[in-house]
């Protein structure tokens, strides 16, 4: 017996749905597809959100927090979230520019691993712009 079989779908002309014999078999009983649970995050880091915010990692939301309390202290005046910095053919993004109150500026990158991808693009960020990214 096939393997594959074709079930037409009432989409458009020469839209066929392909399906395996148990997924068929499935369809015919009734049963529903399972969903398979999400695949866990390269470095493991859990994407978390602070008011309506999306963050990459529960450290960086954590460090989003500490710097509002800061700017409600008035040790830092503002902030800014994924600052782009144009690199030959590529984009990076750093997390944080602070700007203190005493006039400095700080480039904060919240990391929980240094890739080999993030050192180049560091080194690269730091010869083509006068800054110092630090990290948290």
């Amino acid at each position: 017996m096939c393997r594959l079989i074709a079930v037409l779908v009432m989409m458009g002309d020469d839209m066929a749905l392909r399906l395996t014999q148990k997924e068929f078999e499935d369809i015919l009983a009734g049963r529903k597809n399972r969903a398979e649970a999400p695949k866990p995050s390269k470095y493991h880091a859990n994407m978390e959100v602070c008011q309506n915010i999306k963050f990459h990692s529960k450290k960086e939301a954590k460090y989003f927090r500490e710097l509002q309390a800061r700017v409600h202290m008035k040790e830092v005046k503002y902030f800014l979230r994924q600052v782009p910095f144009h690199l030959i053919g590529t984009l990076y993004r750093v997390d944080f520019m602070e700007v203190w109150t005493n006039g400095q500026i700080h480039y904060v990158d919240v990391k929980g691993f240094r890739t080999p991808t993030y050192k180049m693009k560091r080194r690269m960020v730091e010869a083509l712009y006068p800054v110092t990214i630090e990290e948290a």
